[in-house]
């Protein structure tokens, strides 16, 4: 067969309708390259416009390596190839779908598909962690891709081991007006917001603007964005790939830039923003407002009436957000609910976020962080994108893509499982071949995953399939999924894996063992084996019902002399460590660097369940202990306070380190608290009091000191900042009002712990009182 003709028309039909295609080449990967050369030479394509993704550049076009396919977001090629056939990741291939334009071809070279699951490649290899070995890991994922390539419309598949069509790809659709993607005459009138428009009587920003804009959708968008010229205003559009949410704040960072805004966008990497820049410099210089060179490779574009646009990493734009004028936060589901409720201190901003991209962002955003947004002082309006500017709505590409790396998977609908309790769900395994052949579960439990964290992607759908340490417990209710536990097997590693972990080599899939021994320096920590809980989700409609709670109490019971520990690794906010102090678990490990996306320091915590799990556990809660004040006041200074007090509250009080203090140590403390003595004269004590207190929490201290008090001895004693920031950040007058109420909080800690020469301290300044 003539395969380069059959490209051809795959090409000429997709044009036609504004559409995308796909064109498998299974088979020998010698004969694979082959055909590929004479299609791309038959095909009318710029070389510039056609990217190879493998392992070798072997084309004379642009080549990336899988792993830096993430280079390509945010741009377009008419031609993009990708050989599978050393290995597959399935984040390479939701990134590489998106970057396809309308016209054009996404070419895959594949093993024969009959084979293809039984292949390994290195991203198999990377879940093949001690003790399991390569052949441990099974081809379930790709079994299920190979079948949605089958079935899909538009996707051509082609034998180049016997020159055989097996699948034409051909849609022969009807004839349609098809729209090119080319900016709206700027006489034409937008699309309205689908909401009262006593605010929408005037256009504020530039007509070259509305030009710009490529729908009447990202128009409308663009109008809502107008919104930001007002204070206390924000704005969130949400938006498929490809539909011009970027474009649109891109537009709107220029308007703003060229009336002498200082404008800040932030977003997950560089990359994610890079579209945004594209379009905010390409206004400006068309209008004349672009003063010089964009500075930093494009990150910050000056305007003649002195306003910017900069790109700002998400934690170093939560330390400018309150000074910035407009804040414009692109890709904000990739962002935890910590670095976007930081985020709020912007008098005026915008968050973007993709609903179904390769990210697996869903609809986590909404549900996790509206509430906060809500509450923040904003006017809130959104605006949700729903027109592609790059291919036509229905694109096969698209459909094919959202499918075959569930990008569209959703939880339950909220009616389905509203009443669901710990009495009436059951408990159950669900097992890798059940999930594949289940597709409704399936995506129900890969909803429920995407919608409880900040970064679920496709590689993560391969892992639950394929992945021989990970297993999933659920809760049903009615058959459907209300709360879900994706588990890790970690530990039982051999003496030959803990010497090589111990002198810094890596073993994969064992992340607890990993920081307890190459972090905290045990040898010995690998040897108990253990369950990590890697995620945990209950659905939104039924949270704060007792279900996640449940669902460790049900795994805790069924591993139960089966395993020396439980245990997790989380971006530590007070909510989620007294969860899980709640449930039994006890922190052994705070990170002192903090996670880019989540923005949040990482907590370890273990829950025992053997003696050699208590072995560990009182090991590392003591080390963890004892070492706590140090580390708070160096590494951990900036760690929240709240966090702090609930870290400490976690440890638990067998693992409080003990208190002895000199007699002149206790004059010192009990003349701070109840006489004129200064904190300053010498710290330690009162950071051994400190601590010994928020750990052991006795019952004679329940309710002696408020949250704010607490808060103030945290960020005073334990993380050592100066008595003005303390007052400044506890909202006290001043700094001498803050000593004074330091004194007060000392107190009662004096009064439980304080040895007879504290006592005697206390007296006679009482004493004093009561004689004036």
């Amino acid at each position: 067969m003539n395969v380069a003709a059959h490209a051809r028309a795959l090409q000429e039909e997709a044009a036609s309708i504004d559409e995308r295609r796909g064109l498998v080449l299974e088979g020998d990967r010698e004969r694979g390259y082959e055909v590929l050369t004479t299609v791309l030479e038959s095909l009318d394509v710029p070389i510039s416009r056609t990217t190879l993704v493998g392992p070798d550049d072997r084309l004379r076009c642009e080549h990336q390596t899988q792993s830096e396919a993430g280079a390509l977001l945010g741009t377009t090629r008419e031609v993009v190839v990708l050989d599978a056939h050393d290995t597959l990741e399935p984040n390479a291939l939701g990134k590489l779908v998106g970057t396809v334009d309308a016209g054009g071809l996404l070419i895959l070279l594949t093993p024969p598909l009959e084979e293809w699951p039984d292949e390994r490649g290195s991203f198999e290899r990377s879940m093949a962690v001690p003790p399991f070995e390569l052949e441990d890991v099974t081809g379930r994922f790709r079994r299920r891709l190979v079948e949605t390539l089958r079935v899909h419309r538009g996707i051509a598949i082609v034998d180049v081991d016997d020159a055989r069509l097996e699948d034409d790809g051909l849609t022969h659709p009807a004839p349609r007006l098809v729209y090119r993607g080319e900016p709206l005459s700027t006489g034409e009138t937008p699309v309205r917001v689908g909401e009262a428009d006593d605010d929408r009587r005037t256009r504020y920003f530039p007509q070259d603007a509305y030009g710009a804009c490529y729908t009447d959708d990202q128009r409308t968008a663009l109008e809502t964005l107008e919104r930001l010229r007002v204070p206390e205003n924000a704005v969130v559009l949400e938006a498929d790939r490809g539909r011009g949410k970027s474009s649109a704040i891109g537009l709107a960072a220029g308007c703003f830039a060229a009336a002498g805004d200082h404008v800040l966008v932030t977003a997950p990497t560089w990359a994610n923003a890079a579209e945004a820049f594209a379009r905010a410099s390409e206004l400006l210089a068309g209008r004349g407002d672009l003063e010089g060179d964009p500075d930093r490779n494009g990150r910050r574009l000056r305007t003649v009436d002195g306003g910017t646009i900069e790109y700002a990493p998400p934690l170093e734009a939560v330390s400018r957000a309150e000074t910035a004028d407009v804040v414009l936060v692109d890709e904000a589901a990739a962002l935890s609910v910590t670095v976007l409720e930081s985020l709020l201190a912007a008098d005026r901003i915008t968050f973007a976020t993709t609903i179904h991209g390769y990210e697996g962002a869903g609809r986590g955003f909404s549900v996790r962080f509206r509430d906060r947004l809500e509450a923040s002082g904003h006017d809130v309006r959104e605006y949700a994108l729903q027109e592609p500017i790059r291919y036509a709505a229905g694109d096969p590409l698209e459909v094919w893509s959202f499918r075959a790396l569930l990008l569209d998977a959703s939880p339950p609908v909220a009616s389905l499982i509203e009443d669901a309790t710990p009495e009436s769900v059951e408990y159950r395994r669900l097992e890798p071949d059940a999930l594949l052949e289940d597709e409704s579960l399936l995506r129900e439990v890969v909803g429920l995953l995407v919608l409880a964290h900040y970064r679920t992607e496709p590689n993560d759908l391969a892992r639950l399939l394929d992945a021989p340490n990970l297993e999933t417990r659920a809760l049903l209710h009615d058959g459907h999924v209300v709360s879900i536990a994706l588990l890790a097997r970690e530990g039982n590693l051999s003496a030959a894996d803990r010497e090589r972990m111990y002198e810094g080599g890596r073993i994969r899939g064992n992340m607890i063992p990993d920081i307890l021994t190459s972090h905290v320096r045990d040898e010995s920590a690998g040897e108990a084996s253990g369950i990590r809980v890697v995620r945990i989700a209950t659905h939104h409609a039924r949270r704060e019902r007792g279900l996640g709670s449940h669902l460790l109490e049900r795994i805790r019971e069924e591993f139960q002399g089966r395993i020396d520990w439980l245990g997790t690794g989380f971006g530590a906010t007070p909510d989620l460590v007294s969860f899980w102090r709640t449930n039994g678990y006890r922190t052994v490990h705070l990170s002192t660097t903090r996670n880019d996306a989540s923005g949040e320091y990482s907590a370890i915590m273990l829950a025992p369940m053997s003696e050699a799990g208590e072995a560990l556990l009182e090991r590392h809660a003591t080390r963890f202990a004892r070492r706590l004040p140090a580390v708070l006041s160096d590494g951990l200074r900036d760690l929240d306070p709240d966090v702090v007090r609930a870290v400490c509250r976690s440890i638990g009080a067998d693992h409080a380190p003990s208190l002895e203090l000199s007699t002149d140590e206790w004059q010192i403390v009990a003349g701070a608290a109840y006489g004129p003595g200064l904190y300053d004269v010498d710290p330690a004590p009162f950071r051994r009091l400190v601590e010994r207190a928020l750990i052991e929490r006795p019952p004679g201290l329940e309710g002696a000191l408020s949250a704010r008090q607490e808060r103030m001895l945290v960020r005073r004693v334990l993380q050592a900042h100066i008595w003005d920031d303390v007052a400044a950040e506890l909202e006290f007058h001043s700094s001498r009002q803050c000593m004074r109420a330091f004194g007060s909080a000392l107190q009662p800690l004096v009064d439980h712990y304080g040895a007879a020469v504290a006592q005697t301290v206390r007296d006679r300044f009482l004493d004093d009182e009561a004689l004036e």
